[in-house]
């Protein structure tokens, strides 16, 4: 049965969100705060929720899949997602504004508890369909964030129960060239156990992510086992120009943080025996500046985001 013309508007806006960009930089604080909200509407909440529940909700997913190392502000996405007609706030119209801007101050936000949700014609439209909030979430997740880290993505915003769909044959290309590049071994680790003739726990990382515009070359893939593989997508490891691997300082733990993780501060990647495959330079560095953990510096943060759209 064909979709209706109303719900094809809605993941139309939905691909088409305008998102906060600086260079290369991309903030998905409005795509989680989407998430979160279909999450609620999964659940049977209430349309409009108070900012200061909202923002409690919202901070952790921005601190799992935000911006690395920058400074969390769930007040951007909560205001500015009006802006691209999936969101509205009640009672507002009297806050005090930051300074040169129409935004309300986030204290004013907090303390007067106001609202905000997705309209009610969407809302009403998502309760009715759940087959559409799952094509709104898979619609965000693809335009977002790479496939390692959807399944992690849905549960964190209470969406767990959606199915992701089938590797599309150009993944399943890529992954088998990357492999092969790497000689079916992690480039971090060195990890190549395999239960037969098949490995067990291998992927292909894309360095530029598919949403960022990294294509499906094996200059911009990694072999990597299951756990590099993850932490490579969360920005806990990177590589530098020289293929040698860093390592956030922003890890913690006990058990695994020094066998899977420091101990390979400073070693040189495995690469492919072709020197052509080996990833390439401008790959690296969107991966070092868009998704490592880097040390926080006083610079890392989303000023003037509040004015961009974020």
């Amino acid at each position: 049965m064909p979709q209706s013309l109303h719900s094809r508007q809605i993941l139309e806006k939905i691909r088409e969100v305008n998102v906060w960009k600086r260079g290369e930089k991309r903030a998905p604080h409005k795509p989680l705060l989407i998430l979160l909200a279909l999450g609620r509407v999964t659940r049977g909440e209430d349309r409009l929720a108070p900012f200061p529940d909202l923002e409690q909700k919202l901070r952790r997913l921005l601190e799992e899949f935000g911006l690395p190392g920058r400074s969390v502000h769930a007040e951007y996405p909560f205001w500015h997602l009006q802006s691209d007609g999936l969101w509205e706030i009640h009672g507002a119209e009297n806050l005090t504004r930051r300074s040169g801007s129409k935004q309300p101050l986030v204290s004013e936000l907090r303390a007067h508890e106001i609202p905000g949700g997705f309209p009610e014609e969407i809302d009403r439209a998502f309760r009715e369909d759940p087959l559409l909030v799952a094509q709104a979430a898979l619609t965000v997740l693809q335009n977002h964030f790479p496939e390692s880290l959807h399944a992690e993505i849905l549960a964190a915003a209470g969406l767990s129960h959606i199915l992701l769909p089938q590797p599309r044959e150009e993944q399943i290309l890529f992954r088998e060239a990357v492999l092969d590049a790497y000689g079916h071994a992690c480039a971090l680790c060195g990890y190549d156990v395999r239960l037969g003739s098949a490995g067990l726990g291998l992927g292909a990382a894309h360095i530029q992510w598919r949403p960022a515009g990294g294509p499906d070359h094996v200059t911009n893939g990694l072999a990597l086992c299951a756990i590099h593989h993850r932490a490579f997508d969360r920005g806990a490891v990177s590589l530098d120009a020289s293929y040698r691997i860093l390592v956030s300082d922003r890890l913690a733990g006990r058990i695994g943080l020094e066998e899977w993780f420091r101990s390979l501060a400073g070693r040189k990647a495995h690469l492919p025996r072709q020197d052509e495959l080996a990833p390439a330079e401008a790959y690296l560095d969107w991966h070092h500046e868009n998704v490592f953990w880097r040390s926080a510096t006083p610079g890392d943060t989303l000023a003037g985001a509040a004015g961009a759209g974020l």
